[in-house]
């Protein structure tokens, strides 16, 4: 199938899908809080709400990414060497700065379950981050001459999706304990912050040595 990616590609995402997922973040946050407390479904709306910026992102990378190929795959190749940097300093922030994950039982008002999922959107949608990943980090996993980038692009960003609701839900299922790990052990959010700045690292430096050859 054109969509697929090679073997050694598909596993070398689904690790970055993996450590990207469970390094707590702005949207974890948000679904996290609000399944503290709100219950569960206000939770499960609010991920849900982030799971479909995911696809909006991946459309717009997907589509734009792939113009870019066709129109000049050296600027393709530059874009992806940018996107090694931006890694870099995506490591950096992480050792640095640590992870963010801010969890407040208390709410002072309920919401509607359309109302978690439209908040999920949004976070999702604009921030800044998500927006330089996905344009900076999918064109990692495709080829500057490949034909059925859009396909492959496409089918990676349903792919992270794939791997990351699971686990979402399993850390919603488990809201509670999974909190209190987190914030009894900092130790825990500093391993998760040194395994991201490693895997990302490997990453970059794999870009900068198969684009300097």
């Amino acid at each position: 199938m054109t969509f697929l990616p090679d073997l050694p590609t598909f596993l070398a995402f689904s690790l970055a899908a993996l450590v990207l997922t469970i390094t707590p973040g702005p949207d974890m946050t948000l679904f996290l809080g609000r399944t503290l407390s709100e219950g569960r479904a206000a939770g499960m709306a609010a991920m849900l709400g982030a799971s479909c910026g995911v696809v909006v992102h991946t459309s717009l990378a997907a589509f734009g990414l792939s113009a870019l190929i066709a129109a000049s795959p050296e600027a393709f190749l530059v874009l992806k060497i940018c996107g090694g940097g931006y890694l870099i300093y995506l490591a950096f922030q992480a050792i640095m700065n640590g992870s963010t994950l801010n969890l407040d039982r208390r709410s002072t008002r309920s919401h509607s379950l359309l109302s978690n999922w439209l908040t999920g959107v949004g976070i999702n949608l604009l921030n800044p981050k998500v927006i330089l990943f996905f344009v900076t980090f999918l064109p990692q996993f495709v080829s500057a001459g490949d034909p059925h980038a859009v396909g492959k692009l496409f089918f990676l960003g349903l792919y992270f999706m794939a791997v990351a609701i699971p686990l979402s839900i399993a850390m919603i299922l488990a809201a509670d304990r999974f909190a209190a790990a987190l914030k009894r052990r900092p130790k825990i959010m500093r391993g998760l912050d040194w395994l991201f700045a490693s895997v990302f690292s490997a990453f970059a430096v794999r870009i900068f040595l198969t684009h300097g050859r």
